[in-house]
């Protein structure tokens, strides 16, 4: 029952881990392009901000089911 609660979280958080990466693009094109002009909009940088908060805890979130899912099934 455990493991599939974690399996679950854990496919789920991959597929949020890989689709935000995707939308880190370069400096000029992803999100942090939106307004348009030369990304001097302080906007932009907020959003370029969250997204990155926003990345690493659902990064550490996919490492913390993977340790479960490793102690779980040994």
């Amino acid at each position: 029952m455990v493991q599939g609660i974690v399996i679950f979280f854990h496919v789920i958080f991959s597929v949020l881990v890989v689709t935000l990466v995707l939308m880190h693009s370069g400096r000029d094109s992803g999100l942090g392009s939106l307004g348009g002009g030369s990304g001097q909009g302080g906007g932009q940088h907020v959003m370029e901000r969250n997204l990155d908060r926003i990345t690493v805890i659902t990064a550490v979130l996919y490492l913390v089911t993977t340790l479960a899912l490793a102690k779980l099934l040994n």
